[in-house]
Parts: C-alpha cells; structure tokens; sequence
C-alpha cells in the first residue's frame, strides 16, 4: 500500500488532509481569477488611490509642518512659561518682602501701642490710687465738717489762708483780744477812718444740709426756717462781739467757708443778707472775702503812703536847709579864690619888677632908677592883711 509521509493513503488523517488541500489549491484559483478581474477593473481605482496617496502625503508634510510649528510654539510657551515663572518669582519675593516689612512694622508698633498702653494703664492705676486717696480725704473732711469744733477751726484756716495771701504780715492779727475780752478770729488794721475791722467765721452747715435733704413743701419750710435763725443768730453774735464804737470800724465781716451756702442765701434767704446789712455784718465767702480784702489792701497803701508824705516833706525841708547852707559857703569859698587870685597877680607883678632890675644890673646900666610907685595894702579878710 503505498504510504504518504509514513502514513498509509487510506488513513482518514490522510484523506482529510487531502480534501483541505483541494479546498486550498481551489480557493487559490478562485482567488487569481478575482484578482484578475479586479486587475483589469482597478486602474481608475488605482489612480484614486494614487491620488488619495499623493493627498496623504500632502497631509503627513502638513502634519510635519505643523508639528514643527506646534514645537516653536511649546517651545514659546515654554520661554514664556519660564519667563512667567521669574516674574512671578519675583513678584512673590517682593510681595513675601513687603508683607514681612509691614509685619515687622505691625509688630512694631503693636509692641509700641502695648508699651503706650502699659503706661497708661500705669497712669490710671496711680489715678485711682490718688482718687482712692482722694476719697479717704474726703471722708476725712466729711468727719472734720460733721463736728462743730473741728468744723470751726476748718473755718478760721480758710480764712487765715485766704488773709495771708492778700494782706502784708502786718496788716492784720489772728485770734485777736479785743477791750470786751471777745477773742475774734481775725482783726484787719485798717486806718481811721474806717478803723479796725473784724473778720469771724461761721458756717452754718447742718441748717444747709438739711435743707439740701428736705424733701416736699413742709421739710423744705423746715429746714429753710432752721437755716434762717442759725445766719440770724451768728449776724447778731457778730454785732454785739465785735463792733465796738472808738476801737473798731463801723461794721464786721461774717466768713462763710462755702461758696454754695454764700450762694443759698442770696438766691433765696435775701431778707437775711438785708438783716446783715441792717445789723452791719456784712457775709463774704471765699471769693469775695479775697476780693474785700485787695480793696482793704488798696486802702492800706494809700494811708500809708499819706503817712510817708509827711516824712517826704519833712526831710525835702532838712535838704532845703542842707542847700541853702551849701550856697553860702560856695560863696565864702568863692570870695576866698577871689583874694587869693589878687594876691598872686601881685606877686606876678613884683616878680616882673625884680626880673627887670637883675638885667639892668647884668648889663651895667648905673641910670637913675625910676621910682616905684607904693604898694596897696590888700584888705582886711578874716583878721589877715593881703
């Protein structure tokens, strides 16, 4: 039996492999006859795809073009890109110089505004320490005002601070004795007229504060009733104490030490002040006691200047004297210098004379001398001949 590749042909894997090769070998003719027929009917295919080539072409140098323009341009881009880069760069570096400058300078000036305010929180805690003290003081002159002693001496140096300012040390006596035995806080010395005038401080505090604190029409006819006979009692006091005729002026000065309750009265207790006035008490406060007082000083200088007027004129008439005793003895002396200047001229004419005979002798001249006429005695002066 004959074999194909060692195998016999009656094999099926022999036979199968034959048909497939029949299949192929008549596929391959069926495939040479289309590609024939196709040959002939393909040149106007083949001239498009020519075309269509030649077109691809155009486009792949196109695309070449563009590919080298697409790279000038990343390659630009990337120029700027990096130029951008810089400028950003730079501009982040200033802008990063700029905010740390102003934060430096923020700090700066947060820790100066910190330092400012640390002091001024230094000030404030001192203020409240003075306010602190300020309104212990106050407390303390609450208690000095809520007793009447210690209320009266509060008075009489207010008013011996008030007197020492305006008025010369001499001018005035503190606590004076007067010829009753009355002891007044203060005795101006003023000249006659008016005389010596007394200055006596009262304060009538409790009448003013109730009043202050009166309440409604009754409490306020109260505490203005009170006030009223506190004012009439320390007016009436005044009069009688220390307006004494031939040793005082004519009138007294009532201090009061509060300028609200010199303001009370003559806001709304007028009749009062009027009583003063009638009584011949006149109420100063502060202010105006200072104000009476530089008119009082004012009075003081001129009475005293008319008191160094006399003594003016008196020593202007010791030097009047003193002047006229002057003039007569320049004129003793004058007429001395007169004496004294005749006395010299003769002498100089003597002197001439002797000059003219020592010549006349030292040139030989024997001539009869002329006579000389006689001499005048000089006058008499004091005993002495000249």
């Amino acid at each position: 039996m004959t074999e194909i590749l060692g195998l016999p042909i009656g094999d099926p894997r022999v036979q199968a492999g034959v048909a497939v090769l029949a299949v192929v070998l008549l596929l391959l003719l069926l495939i040479w006859r289309a590609v024939a027929r196709a040959a002939r009917a393909s040149d106007p295919v083949l001239r498009h795809v020519e075309t269509l080539g030649q077109r691809v072409q155009a486009l792949s140098d196109g695309q070449q073009q563009l590919a080298g323009g697409l790279h000038h341009v990343s390659e630009a881009a990337a120029a700027s890109q990096a130029k951008m880069l810089q400028l950003m760069e730079a501009r982040l570096a200033e802008v990063s110089r700029t905010m740390t400058d102003s934060l430096h300078g923020t700090a700066t000036r947060t820790a100066r505004s910190l330092g400012e305010l640390q002091q001024r929180l230094e000030t404030i805690d001192k203020a409240q320490a003075n306010i602190e003290k300020l309104s212990g003081n106050v407390l303390s002159l609450q208690d000095i005002l809520s007793n009447k002693q210690t209320r009266g001496a509060f008075g009489e140096i207010q008013l011996h601070d008030i007197v020492q300012k305006a008025l010369p040390a001499d001018a005035f006596t503190m606590q004076a004795t007067l010829s009753n035995g009355k002891r007044a806080d203060c005795l101006i010395h003023l000249p006659n007229p008016p005389g010596p005038i007394v200055i006596d401080s009262k304060f009538p505090l409790e009448a003013y504060e109730a009043l202050r604190r009166a309440e409604g029409p009754q409490q306020l006819a109260e505490a203005g009733r009170q006030l009223r006979t506190a004012v009439r009692a320390h007016l009436r006091a005044i009069a009688e104490r220390y307006i004494i005729e031939g040793e005082t002026a004519d009138g007294a000065l009532m201090f009061l030490p509060s300028e609200a309750v010199y303001a009370e009265l003559h806001a709304n207790f007028a009749e009062i002040v009027r009583e003063g006035f009638a009584l011949r008490v006149w109420i100063v406060s502060p202010t105006t006691c200072m104000a009476t007082l530089n008119t009082m000083r004012a009075v003081l200088k001129d009475a005293r200047m008319r008191e160094q007027a006399g003594a003016i004129r008196k020593e202007l008439a010791l030097l009047a004297g003193d002047v006229d005793r002057l003039g007569t003895r320049v004129d003793n002396l004058d007429r001395h210098f007169g004496l004294a200047a005749r006395d010299i001229e003769e002498i100089r004419i003597s002197a001439d004379k002797a000059g003219k005979r020592a010549r006349r002798l030292d040139s030989f001249d024997f001539e009869e001398l002329a006579p000389e006429p006689p001499l005048t005695p000089l006058p008499a002066e004091g005993g002495k001949t000249g």
